[in-house]
């Protein structure tokens, strides 16, 4: 973990930032450290929290420090998950923001398992749907994305919003179709279409590209095309009454079951 001088030399908002992130460590771990617990809350009397926290918050988690050597086992887990979560609600944060970060309080893209997964979005025109798309790649360990000219901005608000900060973690290109398809034409190549073969069944290239159409007319024609000359088309399972899913939805399941198919972590 960082040291305490580390967290003493950061700037004030990104030491309460890396601290609500060292709590929630904590309380995962099955042997705690209580030497260096006892020295991440004395941080709280320090002038990097009396920048951050007013009068009242400070005393609120002066408060929740002191209960923590009167208590153990779960108790202390819950606690230290107590003090992470009012340390998140006093930064304006929530805890989706904290999976890997660096010193900075940035992702840290350098923690991610990176296969030899190309995604390519063929006019995807939702920045929700690019950004969420986005998010389950950073997840599912994609190394490239090419937007087809024609998608959603990467630079609207809404992209940036909903990839919570994964359009910086993953390689991207905007490109003109004809460029994709040069791009691309060397390795094994699949679509996420209607009409394929079943997800569990599908057999996923360990280096390959899977191609994601737009939200209303699908893949278009020259990238079927190229899919079909290659390992075809991968389609979910689906029991509903709806007959598709949001692209960005089925992009996320077929990510996950492309992963499994290639990390080393699932064998």
């Amino acid at each position: 973990m960082i040291t305490l001088k580390k967290l003493r030399s950061l700037n004030s908002r990104t030491c309460v930032r890396k601290c609500a992130s060292l709590f929630h460590q904590l309380s995962q771990e099955q042997e705690l450290d209580r030497t260096y617990l006892s020295g991440l809350l004395s941080l709280f009397e320090e002038k990097q929290f009396g920048e951050v926290l007013d009068t009242a918050e400070k005393e609120h988690l002066l408060a929740l420090a002191r209960r923590v050597s009167s208590v153990q086992g779960k108790d202390l887990k819950i606690l230290l998950e107590d003090i992470h979560y009012f340390l998140l609600a006093v930064l304006g944060s929530d805890p989706s923001d904290w999976d890997v970060t660096d010193e900075n309080g940035q992702l840290d893209a350098s923690a991610r398992i990176i296969l030899p997964h190309i995604l390519v979005l063929d006019r995807i025109r939702s920045p929700y749907n690019i950004g969420s798309i986005f998010r389950s790649a950073d997840s599912f360990g994609v190394k490239k994305i090419y937007l087809v000219e024609g998608c959603a901005r990467i630079d609207h608000p809404r992209t940036i919003k909903t990839s919570r900060g994964c359009v910086d973690t993953v390689d991207h290109e905007v490109l003109p179709e004809d460029v994709v398809l040069q791009r691309i034409q060397s390795l094994p190549i699949f679509a996420l279409e209607t009409g394929g073969k079943d997800l569990s069944r599908f057999p996923f290239p360990r280096e390959g590209v899977g191609i994601i159409g737009g939200e209303e007319l699908g893949v278009s024609p020259s990238l079927v095309q190229a899919s079909e000359s290659s390992l075809g088309r991968v389609s979910l399972p689906m029991g509903g009454t709806k007959g598709s899913l949001n692209v960005a939805v089925a992009t996320g399941i077929m990510l996950c079951s492309w992963y499994q198919s290639s990390s080393p972590g699932w064998k």
